[in-house]
């Protein structure tokens, strides 16, 4: 067996140092991005850059898989791409923590488990051949053959988390020596990927006892396959600290209602808390998360929410500099998005409810954001270049920058920030950065 121990990045160093700071102080912590949107990832290594920090980002088990996932691409496909886009920002590769998000059997959670499970153990594999580095283990949704009635137990969970942590092992000794060993997020009060489909009650934080349960169920399952070093690789644990979004709904952290979750993190192992679904957060509420040792916060969708943000209003601004010019033909971003998700409802139709006004309102403005998924087509994205092209040919006009994207309007007019079409958006992105990177102590 290759000794892991002594092995580690640059990247995985730094992250490993900003959990324990956060340990003993609460006093820093980091972000993980959540996307594969070209925009978003351009503007994370920018924000990095700016930041002097390390990069953590993350694919889904929906986004990317062995079998493609909606993006079309491989863990290996991801992982060049990821590289690509950091050789183009002149972001060092030293400094990115490559991650795995919700690695288990969600994308075929309605095969049987022993179908779904061995579909998860290809991912996890092709995911540590990728060159992953952080690696969410989640196996806390049912399949076809599981209960229907009530959610998991923690032993059933740990069990298979622990057979996707074998299979992580087993590839990792495979790979040269000198590799950087897995570092593993565990849990199973998971939220769901993608935030809620119904906006009900905000979601109850994690107990204490829960915890505690949950912990020695997974050292126990560990202990029983043998992963004794896996297990001292054990990061973070992912639970529930209250806090979700839905299509028309954010509910914010309550630091009152996490106390007992804050005061439950365990003194036997070098663990911090992992917070999902973030997205849409005040900055004092991801401020105190931080401090109450929800070290890792995850952000995905809130990025892409502003990525459509930026092409809406650039597409306005569009419409205001050409209207009087006969020979520029407009580009219909607008229509082409919404006439792929009419094409294709399966990644919006659960979530979006009401009539059908309400409907085509929530495809364009939900907090869900779930037209995120439909960006990548080719349509859609022939109309985003006409566009940049058009706006590209004109010089925009400060005042029509302040009306429709005012926090950029700011930053241009103090010269801070290009007016560029491609800038713009890259600013807007990165304004919800920025506040990641301040609440974590991560930004200059």
């Amino acid at each position: 067996m290759k000794s892991a121990a002594t092995t580690e990045s640059g990247s995985s160093r730094r992250l490993r140092e900003l959990l324990g700071r956060n340990r003993r102080s609460g006093k820093s912590g980091v972000y993980s991005v959540c996307s594969a949107h070209p925009s978003v990832i351009e503007a994370a290594f920018h924000q990095a850059i700016a930041d002097q920090a390390i990069f953590c980002v993350e694919s889904t088990s929906s986004q990317v898989n062995q079998e493609g996932g909606y993006t079309g691409k491989t863990p290996r496909e991801f992982s060049i791409f990821i590289h690509s886009a950091a050789s183009n920002a002149g972001f060092p590769p030293d400094q990115i923590v490559l991650g795995g998000d919700h690695l288990g059997p969600f994308p075929w959670r309605n095969q049987h488990a022993s179908v779904a499970m061995e579909r998860a153990s290809e991912l996890v594999r092709a995911c540590v051949l990728a060159g992953y580095q952080k690696i969410h283990l989640d196996a806390s949704m049912a399949c076809a053959d599981d209960p229907q009635d009530a959610p998991l137990g923690a032993h059933v969970i740990a069990k298979r988390t622990a057979v996707l942590a074998e299979a992580a092992e087993s590839v990792f000794e495979e790979l040269p020596i000198g590799s950087v060993p897995p570092m593993y997020v565990i849990g199973t009060e998971v939220p769901a990927p993608g935030g809620e489909t119904t906006a009900g009650a905000p979601p109850a934080v994690t107990t204490s006892d829960h915890v505690e349960h949950t912990l020695e169920s997974f050292r126990s399952a560990f202990a029983q396959r043998g992963l004794a070093a896996a297990w001292e690789r054990v990061i973070a644990l992912v639970v529930q600290p209250g806090v979700e979004f839905g299509d028309d709904v954010v509910f914010p952290y309550d630091r009152e209602k996490a106390r007992g979750l804050c005061s439950a993190l365990p003194r036997d192992l070098p663990i911090i808390y992992e917070a999902h679904s973030t997205d849409y957060q005040s900055t004092q509420s991801l401020r105190e998360m931080v401090e109450d040792h929800f070290a890792i916060l995850k952000v995905g969708p809130w990025l892409t929410f502003a990525f459509r943000e930026a092409i809406f209003a650039l597409s306005a601004m569009e419409r205001e500099l050409l209207g009087g010019n006969k020979a520029t033909r407009f580009s219909e971003v607008r229509q082409a998005l919404e006439n792929a998700m009419l094409r294709n409802s399966s990644h919006w139709r659960s979530y979006y409810h009401g009539d059908e006004a309400k409907q085509r309102f929530s495809r364009a403005y939900s907090y869900s954001d779930r037209c995120r998924y439909y960006w990548h087509e080719a349509k859609v994205q022939e109309e985003i270049g006409r566009l940049l092209t058009n706006l590209e040919n004109q010089s925009l006009p400060a005042t029509v920058i302040s009306q429709f994207l005012p926090l950029e309007y700011e930053a241009t007019r103090g010269g801070s920030r290009s007016a560029r079409p491609r800038d713009l958006i890259r600013s807007h992105i990165q304004a919800i950065l920025r506040r990641y990177a301040m609440v974590c102590g991560l930004g200059n």
